[in-house]
């Protein structure tokens, strides 16, 4: 029958099938209805990313009908607030840039959608909806509508993921089948054996070498045709191009060769070739699941909560050990690490970090509230429903509402190299091949094949990849979790370093506290520590372990004003926590100590003075800093210590005191005006605009829940001394991706000036290509972990 293929998804239209519309022909109604969707919605841009992108739509009619059901959809749910729901769906038919960019751009499709995040590599697409607009049933049909089915599957939706893609290694084993065979086929004429060979078996063993060939040509290299097909038809030249081309040349000319009787032809170096690439292929694969592995494999935040046992003791475990049905505290600020019931009265719950929006949602006493909330005010306590989710909180972290836009010179590098590598190389190779075209058939198409398979940019595009990857898992066993590759670029450029000094350069673990002023009775206890426990801040934390246990009263309305103090009353009853100016008490701090002053009904009571104990190692990382780096102590308190520090601190370093949230932040500014490339080290409280805004924000974690999405690092406290080390190895692995890209253009070199002298073999060009990506990786991370050697000194 007469045939053509569909504009939409690419299938050959049988003609009594096809549809005409808008001049365009389809296979099926299906496809003139997506075609249909995209034009009205301005969205047909669609198919400049790849020629026929589209799948066929699929009759869905009743299918998710079940999504009616409240109770099924409340399970699919990872969040579910009045306005807002969201739900991660599993799609199979993710494949190119075109479906990433028709998925994020599903809200000009489907009225209620506000956002929509594709996760390639998991084929996962994360969508944020409004459920007064649209219900997660029309989402489903409108992704089946455009040929997006997803998976749904309530027994093993959360497995979906873990399923192996076995492709490769059945490829390899066709390859490793047809190569060892065809070597062994090929014997008698590599030894010349002329009686037998040309008697009787010669044109029987070519053919059958031919025949065993198909399989490796047709299956095993499949990939790199795909590939190198899409790379044509999206206008971009990627390195599949020659590879696919060496691999048809090969077999072109050894197909001629046997049927004129010219020769065996390469069959053996093809196999052999598509063999070893494919081993590398597998090698390459299998380290950066590792990679993936270590990083995934314990939970990103040495951060902890508060859990309260059954006899009222409040201890603080860390987040991975939380199980359902414990019972936690969850203080003003702190993040809401798990979902669960709300057991406090009332709760104010503020999901920017989810949604985006900072209005707070106000709970009560039995509903159920979500991972990813920042509790709001008073303290609240709360059941678990579910373990933590590490993916959940990365998920949460790695936001792009949170990302800062940074410039990566070793991307622009790598890009750069292959941008030019692939077009520099095939016209290399056809020259080569003129060249000796006019010499030596033989050799030119050995020459032709060896430079196309020997210079291969693999090696060059994997160092930087593999290198930060490998610096990231080391960091991270080292308890200094950074949100992603890139930070580590930033830190190698960092000029200038600003710490707060309250819970940053000291510790709240051995802080010696004294109360001056009216013993407080009883009475006054039982305020000071139910105002207390609702606070985050460093010294309210030692404060509330500091003074004796008393009963907790639930505050009937309670406010922390960051950098200033905590305003809560009780019934009749009003206490406030702070500063002297927050206070108005202005009689005080002729010495200029630290201070959080009390002030209950009304009356001044007085003042608990805190000695503080500064962090082990602080003169010493200190003194290591000051060669390389500008060093700046912005706090919050008064200079009361200033002395202290001076004697403490290397000469150069800038002290600057009473600084208010907003000013730390204009600070920064100014400095990165001035052209200093800041990081900022922080408690992730009252500094969280600082790290926001800095280009490297590290937050400190000492078991307080609290963190800016906004901060590129997570450092355990127990680890702040070891900060001039992540900062000289951050220096060293670039230094690494540096010799690395040297080593890789060595080798290309070397190779090339082999390959076009005819002094190469392709089947040798096979067999080195794979060890240099070994060489390059081996290379990276023996290099990352002799840095990391230095870590104990």
């Amino acid at each position: 029958m007469d045939t053509t293929n569909c504009f939409h998804c690419g299938n050959e239209i049988i003609k009594k099938d096809e549809v005409l519309f808008d001049e365009k022909k389809f296979c099926c109604n299906g496809c003139k209805t997506v075609y249909e969707i995209f034009s009205n919605n301005d969205m047909s841009c669609y198919y400049d990313f790849q020629a026929s992108p589209g799948a066929t739509p699929l009759d869905i009619k009743g299918k998710y009908d079940f999504l009616d059901d409240e109770k099924i959809v409340t399970k699919l749910l990872e969040f579910e607030e009045n306005s807002t729901h969201i739900v991660s769906l599993y799609i199979p038919h993710i494949h190119c840039s075109s479906c990433i960019w028709i998925l994020e751009n599903l809200q000009k499709l489907q009225p209620g959608i506000n956002t929509s995040q594709v996760n390639f590599p998991e084929k996962k697409v994360r969508i944020n909806y409004n459920p007064e607009a649209t219900n997660l049933k029309q989402i489903v049909e409108r992704l089946c509508a455009i040929g997006y089915e997803p998976y749904i599957s309530l027994d093993n939706y959360d497995e979906v993921k873990k399923v192996v893609d076995r492709s490769l290694i059945y490829k390899i084993g066709v390859a490793f089948f047809c190569f060892g065979n065809i070597m062994l086929l090929s014997f008698p004429e590599y030894f010349e054996v002329q009686e037998f060979w040309i008697n009787q078996y010669r044109g029987f063993f070519r053919w059958l070498i031919f025949a065993i060939s198909l399989p490796t040509f047709f299956y095993s290299a499949s990939g790199y045709y795909v590939s190198a097909y899409k790379s044509i038809k999206s206008k971009m030249l990627n390195i599949d191009i020659p590879i696919a081309l060496g691999i048809v040349i090969m077999f072109i000319r050894s197909t001629v060769d046997i049927i004129f009787d010219y020769g065996q032809g390469f069959f053996d170096s093809m196999a052999g070739l598509i063999f070893f690439m494919l081993l590398g292929k597998l090698f390459q694969q299998k380290t950066y699941n590792f990679l993936s592995f270590e990083r995934d494999y314990k939970s990103y935040f040495p951060i902890a909560i508060t859990k309260i046992l059954n006899d009222k003791t409040e201890i603080p475990v860390q987040i991975y050990d939380i199980k359902k049905g414990d019972r936690l505290l969850i203080r003003n600020q702190e993040l809401i690490p798990v979902d669960g019931i709300l057991i406090s009265d009332t709760a104010a719950i503020d999901y920017s970090f989810v949604t985006g929006e900072a209005v707070a949602i106000e709970k009560k006493s039995g509903d159920k509230i979500f991972a990813g909330g920042k509790q709001v005010g008073k303290v609240i306590e709360m059941e678990v429903l579910f373990s933590v989710s590490q993916s959940y909180l990365t998920q949460l972290w790695s936001n792009d509402v949170f990302q800062k836009k940074v410039d990566i010179k070793h991307k622009t590098i790598t890009d750069r190299i292959s941008r030019y590598f692939t077009p520099a190389l095939l016209g290399l190779s056809v020259v080569s091949f003129l060249y000796w075209i006019f010499i030596d058939t033989d050799t030119a198409f050995n020459v032709f094949t060896a430079i196309l398979i020997v210079a291969c940019p693999c090696a060059l595009a994997l160092t930087a990849p593999f290198t930060l990857g490998n610096v990231l898992r080391i960091m991270g066993r080292r308890k200094l979790y950074l949100k992603n590759a890139t930070v580590i670029e930033q830190l190698a450029k960092v000029d200038t370093i600003v710490f707060d000094k309250t819970g940053t350069i000291t510790t709240n673990k051995k802080t010696s506290i004294t109360y001056e002023g009216e013993m407080l009775n009883d009475f006054d206890l039982k305020l000071l520590n139910s105002a207390l426990r609702g606070s985050n801040h460093p010294l309210s934390r030692r404060l509330y372990e500091f003074i004796p246990r008393k009963e907790i009263r639930e505050p009937s309305y309670f406010e922390e004003i960051i950098g200033k103090g905590i305003y809560a009353t009780f019934d009749e009853n009003t206490i406030k926590l702070g500063s002297s100016q927050f206070l108005q008490h202005m009689s005080e701090n002729t010495h200029k100590k630290t201070k959080v002053h009390v002030e209950i009904n009304g009356i001044y009571k007085g003042s608990y003075v805190f000695n503080n104990q500064y962090r082990a190692g602080l003169e010493q990382l200190f003194e290591k800093l000051s060669k390389k780096y500008k060093l700046i102590i912005l706090s919050g308190d008064n200079d009361g210590e200033r002395r202290i520090l001076e004697k403490m601190l290397p000469e150069k370093t800038i002290l600057v005191f009473n600084q208010k949230p907003e000013q730390k932040l204009d600070f920064i500014e100014n400095l990165q005006k001035e052209g200093h490339n800041v990081m900022m080290v922080g408690d992730g409280l009252n500094d969280a605009g600082a790290l926001a805004k800095s280009n490297i924000g590290i937050s400190i974690s000492e078991n307080v829940n609290v963190f800016s999405p906004a901060c590129d690092g997570i450092l355990d406290a127990s680890m702040f001394d070891r900060i001039a080390f992540f900062m000289n190895f951050s220096k060293n692995a670039m230094k690494t991706i540096y010799m690395s890209f040297g080593l890789s253009l060595l080798y290309n070199v070397v190779g090339l000036s082999f390959a076009v002298t005819g002094n190469l073999l392709p089947i040798v060009a096979a067999i080195i290509m794979p060890l240099s990506t070994v060489t390059i990786v081996s290379f990276v991370t023996i290099m990352s972990n002799l840095f990391a050697r230095n870590f104990k000194k």
